[in-house]
């Protein structure tokens, strides 16, 4: 509560120094979105974002799972890798893009790829660090009983790593976002990001503020509740 209000009056006065020009307060940003989302074509948008996003967190995540407890189980492989995904999570998505919209083009495909692109890393490198951290002993007993290598994801290292994957998974929800919005923002005639785009084209300072902020509200909003999951089940660790 007390952040929330931090965050309110530290944009009313950004507001009064900046004035029209550049920002809208609070007020008139919750007055507007209150217009904006009595529209039809709002939860166009809104629909059209969600399902790119979920689809992409989907890919983001198994990808990342798959990439994670594959490299995970192979010491040699991992030393290998890892270098080279921390590397790679370290470039500027931004500088994939024109090598996906060749191989994608724009449209729906565009912004899975995306934001799928900016998820997968940090999903497998915590996946990565908690297969790591797993007892010892854990894997000599999976050995010892001959587990083939699924089963041995499904009854041990998963539920002995769940905590830290999680962490990767909240990192991820965040990451997909940013990067299917983005996507919508360079490659899409649809979505939040494609109507954020179009109003900045504009100058549309209303609607700026507006989609900003209802973007920033359900990322705050959904990322509070993961890092609630996140600590808990740190805690039961």
């Amino acid at each position: 509560g007390a952040l929330v209000a931090g965050l309110l009056i530290v944009w009313e006065l950004a507001y009064l120094a900046v004035g029209d020009v550049a920002l809208r307060s609070p007020w008139q940003t919750i007055a507007f979105t209150a217009t904006l989302v009595r529209t039809d074509m709002f939860w166009e948008h809104l629909s059209n974002t969600l399902r790119a996003f979920g689809i992409a967190l989907v890919i983001a995540v198994l990808a990342g799972l798959a990439i994670g407890f594959a490299l995970g189980l192979k010491r040699l492989a991992a030393d290998v890798m890892e270098p080279m995904l921390v590397a790679l999570y370290s470039v500027p998505k931004v500088t994939f893009y024109p090598i996906l919209l060749l191989a994608f083009g724009i449209g729906m495909s565009a912004k899975l790829a995306f934001g799928a692109v900016h998820g997968v890393i940090p999903v497998a490198l915590f996946t990565l660090s908690a297969v790591r951290g797993i007892k010892p002993i854990l894997l000599k007993t999976g050995r010892v009983l001959k587990l083939e290598p699924v089963a041995m994801v499904r009854t041990i290292l998963f539920p002995a790593a769940v905590p830290e994957i999680f962490t990767g998974l909240r990192v991820g929800f965040s990451l997909t976002l940013i990067g299917t919005v983005l996507g919508e923002m360079f490659a899409a005639q649809h979505g939040l990001g494609y109507l954020l785009m179009n109003a900045i084209g504009l100058y549309n300072i209303d609607m700026i503020m507006s989609v900003t902020f209802l973007l920033v509200v359900f990322a705050a909003g959904v990322n509070g509740i993961l890092l609630a999951v996140d600590r808990r089940l740190h805690f039961r660790a």
